[in-house]
């Protein structure tokens, strides 16, 4: 095989190695080896390349050696070969040894193909080369293999050297460096990693990876409050991961539907969790930004649902004593935030609301000063990591509880939870 470079653990048995090297014909060698052993003395497999005379013997249990080293039974000159000294036990050194020496042969070698033997060498070396092997798509992974007549050595005579099924493996660990980003709530972040990989249509890993980039690609819709989108790309999926998401489906359902009175506080929950999901990623003025939304919302629910007013529009009889609230250019009076709730609290009879702004007014007007004072809103002053905890539990304590009866009360009985930050284990 012409411009192949080949790559080989060695320890242990010779024959594998010279039968890898017949049936590549590799334009060089890189033989891993280890070194002295510093501690007994004994030389290492590094004897093997390099050493003078005899130095391998023709069968393990042979009492002395009688041959000499790998390449000079392979018929190697010296420029079709080299060598690359890797701890013996040291997964870590050999693992970086590895990878630098691939690095350094690929500029060496730019149009050659590498192919990697990992039938020789100790365990930690075959482990550390299938590893570094994984990181690179370019790489082949290959080993000696045959009829074992025990539990130590395959049978030379009939070994030969196999292509090892590394696929699943690498798509395993490319979609793995992708899907951390759910950890982050960053769904678009995977969903472009997820559709960057390229993989053979055969690949056994690839119908995982279309769901996983399908559930990315919907969950990226979810965050932006793309509901209709983030069905449409769940849909054809709902067979597989309905076990793990029970709830997904039926959710969004709701939270695209526009005319179930359950509809409004689903997406009030759904703007909560979206306000956890900015501040779980450190963006706490869009963290506030989205609580302020969330209170400026429900008032406004409350008072359309239950008076029929809108707060872009508020009629002047209905406005509370004292609420200074002119018309604007449009001849429409138009009330924020905080008019809202006093004009819910004046307005609506009975019920949480007249008790909720009553007992949380000074504390209501301390977070809003909050936002309000953010650079997102009206001010200089980044939301700090403190400044949203104090958000946070407010909310948590207060808010969601009068949230959660306003949603009984439509018949919306649960809370939306969190969407993931883990991807489905899929079967």
């Amino acid at each position: 095989m012409k411009n192949t470079v080949l790559l080989c653990t060695v320890g242990g048995a010779h024959q594998p190695i010279l039968r890898a090297i017949k049936s590549v014909s590799p334009q060089y060698i890189c033989f891993f080896c280890t070194d002295r052993d510093p501690v007994t003395g004994r030389p290492g497999s590094v004897r093997q390349v390099t050493g003078a005379g005899n130095v391998i013997k023709a069968k393990p249990d042979d009492p002395s050696s009688t041959l000499p080293n790998i390449p000079s039974q392979a018929g190697l000159n010296s420029n079709q070969f080299g060598f690359e000294i890797v701890p013996a036990d040291d997964l870590d050194g050999a693992y970086f040894a590895m990878c630098n020496a691939i690095e350094r042969l690929a500029k060496q070698f730019p149009d050659a193909s590498f192919i990697a033997d990992y039938t020789g060498g100790t365990k930690t070396m075959t482990a550390a080369l299938v590893s570094a092997v994984l990181e690179r798509n370019e790489v082949e992974l290959q080993l000696v293999a045959g009829p074992r007549p025990d539990l130590s050595r395959v049978q030379g005579d009939t070994a030969q050297a196999v292509q090892a099924s590394i696929a699943g493996l690498r798509l395993q660990r490319a979609m793995a460096r992708h899907l951390a980003a759910w950890r982050r709530f960053a769904y678009r972040e995977a969903a472009e990693g997820l559709a960057s990989i390229r993989v053979a249509a055969n690949n056994p890993g690839l119908p995982q990876l279309k769901v996983l980039q399908a559930l990315s690609q919907a969950f990226t819709c979810w965050d932006d409050f793309d509901h209709q989108g983030a069905f449409n790309l769940i849909g054809p999926f709902a067979a597989r991961t309905s076990e793990t998401y029970p709830w997904m489906l039926a959710t969004l359902k709701l939270l695209r539907h526009r005319t179930d009175p359950k509809g409004e506080p689903a997406r009030l929950y759904d703007l909560w969790r979206s306000a956890e999901r900015r501040a779980a990623q450190g963006r706490f003025d869009d963290a506030a930004a989205r609580w302020y939304r969330l209170m400026e919302w429900t008032a406004q629910w409350q008072l359309l649902t239950k008076l029929g007013i809108e707060t872009a529009d508020f009629p002047a009889d209905s406005l509370p004593p004292d609420m200074d609230a002119a018309p604007r250019r449009d001849g429409k009076i138009k009330i924020g935030l905080w008019q809202a709730w006093l004009a819910a609290q004046h307005l609506i009879k009975g019920g949480p609301i007249p008790e909720f702004v009553r007992d949380h007014e000074s504390r209501i007007r301390d977070l809003l000063n909050v936002r309000n004072n953010s650079i997102l809103a009206h001010g200089f002053r980044p939301v700090s990591a403190e400044d949203w905890q104090h958000i946070r539990l407010w909310t948590e304590d207060h808010f969601l509880p009068l949230l959660r009866t306003l949603s009984q009360a439509v018949g919306l009985k649960k809370e939306l939870p969190q969407l993931p930050s883990e991807p489905p284990q899929l079967g």
